[in-house]
């Protein structure tokens, strides 16, 4: 069986919208109560952030910024 370490290495490789679905299909994995009639709403709410970003008046944060409150609500749920 191959690490998580290798996994992720070679899931680093692919492209980007490759990486965006391979993350949501993950993320779905650890969702128990997952509720497939809500990926209407999520799309919609995602075409809601689309448009804000386009007409600017969405407040956005970098790839740095959002790790680090990842990695601290993380921390925090792990105690």
């Amino acid at each position: 069986m191959r690490s998580p370490e290798a996994i992720a290495a070679e899931a680093l490789s692919l492209p980007v919208a490759d990486r965006a679905a391979l993350v949501l299909r993950l993320a779905e994995s650890l969702d128990e109560h997952y509720d497939a009639d809500s990926e209407d709403l999520w799309a919609a709410e995602v075409a809601s952030r689309f448009e804000a970003l386009g007409q600017g008046t969405a407040e956005t944060v970098t790839t740095a910024e959002a790790l680090a409150v990842a990695r601290a609500r993380l921390s925090a749920r792990r105690g």
